[in-house]
């Protein structure tokens, strides 16, 4: 059973047709929020960084909301095939204290998750953003309004009228959430950000610990973090509220291809736009991007039948073992999706290309 599949927008699909890809077609990488579903993508991880792209010369430029900025981060460190590696032994051995029958307390969440990335990066800082080729992109949402410090009431206020305004219009949906991007002084990103509110912040040795703890805080399950340095002050939550799959307009970048390896074939705009099907459609926006992403009927062979997600962590409670050999197992099964990608490299007539739809 093919485990890969592979879609591409007009423009990428007529190029792959034309000579394949190589290395230096690649100019921008995006890693999606989905928390646990990014486990999926680790070997795929390793050999397009650890091994295919790194033979490469060109700038690339690295984006990541949540689950994803962890990994771009990884990506930046020098041995980024045992970074990786890494990363997903802390996310498939995560564990919160908590009280019977509830879910742990989002301060102690905050705590533990910030010390593990903080053992990660600290005194890394300069390892990360001084790689001689990527240039580094974290993808936040700061509050506005109601939401610019976290509390009680105004949090859940602030997102049922997030939710509400959202409905009605995503760029409606920048008066109470702005796309703050953390993003690496060296260059700007090559593509077009007007289609949301948006702030770019330089990333720094200051913020980039609390920049990617940011990206990652799902609110109500973690804290929001306030102030981060050299930002706008006020409460930043997980980028992917923003930006859940990062569909932007790589449209308007001047050169180059998109490699989007995804938990899925669809790039959804905003977490909040999961339940309105009529924005998971593919736009001209990704006319020059080329999705990896698993098979329907691959997923089907893991464990429970589905993707590792955050729905787990209730389904095994207090069996860690049990959880940790499930994403483990999906995590070693994926390796098919590396070696399938790595053969249809050298062999483009092993795997159909399809339109992005």
């Amino acid at each position: 059973m093919q485990a890969l599949q592979i879609h591409a927008g007009a423009r990428a699909l007529r190029q792959l047709r034309e000579r394949g890809l190589r290395p230096s077609d690649v100019r921008v990488i995006p890693a999606a929020a989905g928390g646990p579903k990014g486990l999926v993508l680790n070997p795929l991880d390793r050999f397009v960084f650890g091994h295919w792209l790194a033979g490469s010369a060109q700038t690339v430029h690295l984006l990541g909301a949540s689950i994803g900025a962890w990994r771009m981060a990884s990506a930046c460190a020098r041995d980024a095939d045992a970074a990786f590696a890494q990363m997903a032994a802390d996310y498939i051995a995560q564990r919160y204290e908590h009280e019977p029958g509830k879910a742990p307390k989002a301060a102690h969440v905050s705590e533990v998750f910030g010390a593990k990335l903080a053992e990660r990066f600290s005194g890394r800082e300069a390892e990360l953003l001084g790689h001689p080729r990527y240039r580094l992109h974290v993808f936040t949402s700061r509050g506005r309004h109601l939401l610019r410090r976290e509390g009680r009431l105004r949090t859940p206020l602030g997102y049922l009228g997030a939710f509400a305004t959202n409905a009605l219009s995503r760029k409606a949906m920048g008066g109470w959430l702005e796309r703050v991007i953390f993003s690496d002084p060296r260059d700007a990103l090559p593509l077009h950000l007007r289609d949301f509110r948006t702030h770019v912040v330089p990333l720094t040795a200051a913020n980039l610990q609390p920049s990617i703890l940011a990206s990652c805080s799902i609110p109500f399950w973690l804290q929001a973090v306030h102030d981060i340095p050299g930002a706008p002050r006020g409460a930043y939550w997980d980028g992917g509220i923003t930006d859940y799959h990062l569909h932007l307009d790589y449209a308007s970048m001047g050169e180059g291809l998109v490699l989007y390896p995804h938990f899925q074939k669809t790039v959804i705009p905003g977490w909040l736009d999961k339940a309105l099907r009529h924005r998971h459609r593919a736009t001209a926006h990704l006319d020059n991007v080329i999705v990896l992403s698993p098979r329907a009927e691959w997923i089907a062979t893991l464990p429970n039948a589905k993707l590792p997600d955050r729905g787990d962590f209730k389904h095994y409670g207090d069996d860690l073992g049990a959880r940790m050999a499930a994403w483990s197992r999906a995590v070693a099964e994926s390796a098919r999706l590396a070696d399938e990608f790595a053969q249809w490299l050298a062999d483009p007539g092993r795997i159909a290309v399809l339109p992005l739809a």
